[in-house]
């Protein structure tokens, strides 16, 4: 029998080596919290925080959440799950207090008693269950259940253990299970309607769902009977505020505490400010061109090829970006196990791209539509690709979308081109993987390239059961050479995340993921 800890420093020593602390820079400490040095006013516990967004959440049902900035609003605040992860992205116990795993298909987790959720009803084995057969069931129609699709048979043993037996190894299960899509939902609530958990979550978390005015604002306040260690913020108030301007205003003025949404263009203001402080660190995620691999004219691998050729990467990053970020290579952060510096994005080759134009029927040019959200920089960054790309005869329509209604447009496939972007909330390739590449992923889990190829599903699904590190990486590494040969998508950046926040504001951080941590956050009053 392997104790969890002795499985863990064997399976997720790629992860735990690869996945770096998180790094702040601008008035906030060398350990990553955000500690408002310049602060006059004295923090204390209570009061309000007031974290304005450029988008609204989608939703609030942790196993329909396809997006990080929707998730963001619950995760860790009013849903808990088994387990954690910590700063270093560390597995850790939560809600699970220990775990084993007798053989490669069985686990079995020890739980936390005297936890209660929001709705008084008791934490225990059978809630458990009734939250993970919730998004196993194909009823439910979760686009999240194959991430957890290996799970054949959830048994509460007592009230207090409960297994897991599995159809096949699984590799990054703990990963998933600390992520949003692990989420231990109220067994009240999961008889709810999907409808009726998409605005009202109930969890076990240090915070209690209070309204959603839909396009203005989301409220959590604390939980009073939280069984942990309580959090000295009295509420937090997730604002909407599309103008970037009025967003950094808010918070220079006082109105508001944070933005986890911030322009690049805005970066020397900020700086140079008394009031606005800037926190910087390295993240998961990763942004790239997508092409709808099923619609024309990019069903045509060489016309895929050729525009993959003719966007000039660096000088988006530089241009657009600032720098804030790195050039990235492939769909997958260097921060994320399974990543490979050796497989090669298409170099800037106007040539190349010209005579695969022609090899395609297009040399008298082609229209398009690409497509992005509101985001300024991805609207500046489609300008650029815009004109990056009359240079083959491609003639670009930039075709411009609030957050939800590109959601919504990208799950349907109804694009042809568009902007997207990947966060990745385990530290692990898989989720890169198999959520952008697996042809079961095809739509809203995160395939919005409609791209199928078999020999990729297979090599994905054998990442999926590989325990053996080595091997994993050298699988994915295959894959992803296999993804760029078929120019799925042109990979421009890795993210780095950043965050504005003004003096009143004491000891939050964002992890890796992006992910607002805020357990010890104090605002003055």
């Amino acid at each position: 029998m392997r104790s969890w800890k002795k499985y863990l420093t064997v399976l997720l020593a790629g992860i735990l080596l690869l996945v770096l602390q998180a790094c702040s820079t601008g008035g906030s400490k060398s350990d990553g919290k955000a500690d408002g040095d310049k602060a006059d006013g004295k923090a204390e516990e209570g009061g309000t925080l007031t974290v304005v967004r450029l988008s609204d959440a989608t939703g609030l049902d942790p196993h329909f959440i396809t997006d990080i900035p929707s998730a963001n609003v619950i995760h860790g605040k009013v849903y808990e799950t088994l387990v954690q992860f910590d700063k270093d992205m560390n597995i850790k116990p939560l809600l699970a207090t220990e775990w084993e795993q007798p053989d490669d298909l069985t686990w079995k987790f020890t739980l936390k008693e005297g936890v209660k959720f929001h709705d008084g009803s008791d934490f225990n084995a059978d809630a458990v269950k009734k939250t993970l057969d919730r998004i196993l069931d194909p009823a439910t129609g979760s686009p999240q259940s194959s991430k957890l699709g290996m799970i054949s048979e959830v048994i509460a043993e007592d009230p207090t253990h409960v297994t897991l037996k599995l159809s096949e190894p699984y590799a990054p299960l703990l990963s998933i299970l600390a992520s949003n899509e692990g989420s231990i939902i109220s067994p009240e609530a999961v008889g709810e309607s999907a409808e009726k958990l998409a605005t009202h979550p109930v969890g076990t978390g240090p915070f209690v769902f209070e309204s959603w005015k839909s396009g203005q604002d989301i409220t959590l306040v604390k939980n009073k009977d939280y069984w942990g260690t309580p959090v000295k913020l009295d509420k937090v108030v997730f604002k909407v505020v599309p103008e970037d301007a009025t967003r950094l205003a808010m918070i220079e003025q006082g109105e508001a505490q944070i933005s986890d949404q911030v322009p690049v263009t805005e970066i020397d203001r900020i700086e140079a400010s008394d009031t606005l402080n800037l926190y910087r660190t390295e993240g998961l995620a990763v942004e790239y061109v997508g092409f709808n691999t099923t619609v024309a004219p990019f069903n045509d691998v060489k016309v895929r090829k050729a525009v993959s050729y003719a966007i000039e990467r660096e000088a988006i990053l530089s241009g657009v970006y600032n720098d804030v970020g790195t050039l990235a290579n492939v769909a997958m952060s260097p921060k994320v196990f399974g990543y490979s510096k050796d497989v090669e994005a298409y170099p800037y080759d106007i040539t190349e791209a010209k005579k695969l134009m022609k090899e395609a029927g297009l040399e008298n040019g082609v229209s398009v539509k690409l497509l992005t959200s509101d985001r300024k920089e991805r609207i500046n960054m489609a300008e650029v690709i815009q004109s990056q790309l009359k240079g083959i005869g491609v003639n670009v329509e930039i075709q411009v979308m609030e957050y939800g209604a590109y959601i919504d447009e990208v799950d349907g496939g109804k694009h042809q081109m568009f902007i997207g972007g990947w966060g990745n909330a385990t530290g692990d390739g898989d989720y890169n993987q198999y959520n952008l590449f697996h042809s079961d992923s095809i739509g809203s889990p995160g395939n919005h390239f409609y791209y199928q190829n078999p020999e990729v599903d297979k090599l994905i699904e054998q990442g999926r059961v590989e325990m053996e590190p080595a091997k994993r990486e050298e699988i994915y590494k295959e894959a992803m050479q296999k993804e760029m040969d078929d120019a799925v998508y042109v990979p421009i950046r890795n993210y780095e995340h950043l965050a504005v926040y003004n003096n009143d504001v004491k000891d939050f951080y964002l992890n890796p993921s992006n992910y607002l941590i805020i357990n010890e956050t104090t605002v003055s009053r």
